[in-house]
């Protein structure tokens, strides 16, 4: 119990570990977009009708308007307004993606678009106890306001959007799903304003019809809209916040500015990179800041947001006066493994004396903005199901036949098994002589894709002895194969040189796929099968036989289990395919 309780304290620090400001941004920023995406689908019902706009716009104000819940939506307000001034002040250079740019310039305006509006409708309620619902902001914007402040409206709607959705962006363009889900949700963020803007419209122009006398009466009444001197006090109020919040962002301007000429007498930094480029900066500067200013390539895949480790740099010489690795910076080093203090991240490192160093990413592998590949092709931690294939006696058949012929063989049978894994869900992966690896689980569940690869066993059988028909006037004897199966973490990526980059998987569990696969020689097997892969399929105990056998390269014996005639595996898989269901 005591171990369990330490392990527990133990995963919460480390999880404590990985919050920073960034992490904070995204929560407070999460929590205003579902304001925003209730506050649009609520505008949308406008394209039903007025009445069913108010019908909505309860349920709107009653969630979040009780009391936990708005005190939750204003915290954040405040925490994502003041992050972002916090992002301008820290921000050193501009010269990073169009996207980040553009999607602090409208986070900052965004409070400016609609203060007047958040104000006029919150503020009239907490104050006078008006309660402004949508016959009385339509009337307003589409009868008593100037055109412009319609527009203004227009553009808050699409700037506090096309913000939120650049946020999401790149957070999830890191996660391994979204490549999938991309399309539909680009399809989402084009159509919800169009039908809030739509809905706004068509409520607008319901209440222009419905103009009257009698409409006013009942609509426009003092307990609804407020007195004239009511107003003049929500006018002030909005004025005054407005100078506020522009000083703040002047304050911020010159603060960068004082930092700035702090940082020239301060003094200037020579940062070497190990290949005899060097350039001279002011101190304060991030590594990756300083090659960013000098136009000196540096992979960053997120971005400098410390979200992944791409910008990694290994310091040449004594690290011991160096700064201390920040809370998020410790975080992500120890989530990549490794405790060497000369390994830091560039994104975060602000060094004050010189600085010699080398790149552990080459910049034309891996993007400073990321395009060149999604977070798969860039390098990630997965759980993957690793199959080794094996073609036996190619040698042998090699040394009887002309060239052409062998080549022309081992080419079908590559094709065979490629089928067999295709069709499977799996990927073949490398083909290395007469054996192939294939992976499993790269767009599936663990449990799935041990399955996956005990049908594609199965399949490889059958399809090879279709092989042996077809080609039996060319044969001395059946082709015949080995095939090895293990599963676990391991890291997917890009590896290669420039234009010769390979996609495929590092790790033990891939080793141990290749050492199974040699092993069905010494135990007479078509397959062997590591008990994790058998356990994880769903597999009984005692539905295929197990062995205890060393493993080259492990300390300890590893539990398999063999299987003389892949076909068998068929029968296994479909029936705990018909249990499941």
């Amino acid at each position: 119990m005591d171990g369990m309780a330490a392990s527990s304290s133990e995963q919460i620090r480390t999880s404590l570990r990985g919050i920073g400001v960034r992490q904070i941004r995204l929560v407070s920023g999460c929590i205003l977009f579902a304001y925003v995406l209730s506050h649009f689908l609520n505008h949308a019902l406008g394209n039903i009708s007025l009445e069913a706009m108010a019908d909505g716009v309860r349920w709107h104000t009653a969630f979040w308007q009780f009391l936990p819940v708005s005190i939750v939506f204003y915290a954040a307000c405040l925490v994502h307004a003041g992050l972002g001034l916090w992002a301008l002040y820290e921000r050193r250079q501009f010269r990073w993606k169009t996207m980040e740019i553009l999607q602090l310039a409208l986070g900052l305006s965004i409070p400016i678009l609609i203060i007047a509006h958040l104000l006029g409708v919150r503020l009239a309620y907490t104050l006078y106890g008006t309660e402004v619902l949508y016959p009385q902001v339509l009337f307003a914007y589409f009868v008593s306001f100037p055109a412009w402040r319609l527009w203004g409206m227009i553009v808050a709607i699409l700037a506090s959007w096309i913000h939120g959705c650049i946020g999401l962006h790149m957070w999830l363009r890191m996660q391994p799903f979204y490549r999938r889900i991309a399309p539909l949700l680009f399809a989402l963020a084009v159509l919800l304003p169009a039908l809030a803007m739509l809905g706004v419209y068509q409520g607008g122009r319901i209440v222009v019809d419905n103009d009257s006398v009698e409409w006013r009466a009942e609509n426009l009444a003092e307990k609804q809209i407020g007195t004239n001197a009511q107003h003049d006090t929500i006018d002030r109020f909005t004025e005054y916040s407005l100078l506020v919040y522009l000083g703040l962002i002047a304050l911020v301007l010159l603060a960068r500015g004082a930092r700035a000429l702090h940082e020239r007498r301060g003094g200037m930094i020579n940062l070497s990179y190990g290949n005899g480029r060097s350039v001279r900066v002011p101190k304060g500067l991030t590594v990756l800041e300083a090659s960013l200013r000098n136009n000196v390539p540096h992979a960053s895949v997120c971005g400098g947001r410390a979200r992944c480790s791409t910008c990694r740099i290994r310091i040449i010489g004594d690290c011991s006066h160096l700064p201390e690795p920040s809370q998020r910076e410790a975080f992500v080093l120890h989530r990549v493994g490794t405790d060497d203090p000369s390994i830091r991240l560039a994104c975060q490192l602000r060094p004050d004396a010189d600085l010699s160093f080398f790149q552990l990413f080459l910049p034309h592998t891996v993007s400073t903005d990321g395009h060149e590949g999604g977070p798969t092709r860039i390098g990630q931690e997965r759980y993957l199901v690793s199959m080794f294939v094996d073609m036996r006696g190619s040698t042998k058949m090699a040394e009887k036949r002309l060239p052409f012929d062998t080549v022309f063989i081992v080419n079908r049978f590559l094709g065979a098994v490629s089928q067999a894994v295709l069709e499977s869900g799996g990927m073949p992966n490398q083909f290395v002589g007469d054996g192939m690896l294939a992976l499993f689980g790269l767009s599936s569940s663990k449990r799935e894709a041990c399955r996956q690869a005990l049908r594609a066993a199965a399949m490889i059988s059958a399809n090879v002895e279709e092989l042996n028909k077809f080609l039996s006037h060319d044969l001395r004897e059946p082709i015949r194969f080995g095939i090895g199966i293990h599963g676990g973490e391991v890291i997917v990526g890009d590896i290669g040189y420039r234009d010769h980059m390979v996609f495929t998987a590092l790790g033990d569990p891939v080793n141990v796929a290749a050492r199974l696969q040699d092993m069905t020689k010494a135990l007479s097997s078509e397959v062997v099968i590591s008990d994790e892969v058998r356990a994880t399929a769903g597999l009984a105990a005692d539905a295929l036989p197990q062995q205890e056998v060393p493993i080259r390269g492990r300390n300890e014996p590893m539990i398999v289990r063999s299987v003389a005639d892949a076909r068998t595996l068929s029968a296994l898989a479909a029936d705990v395919a018909v249990a499941a269901a």
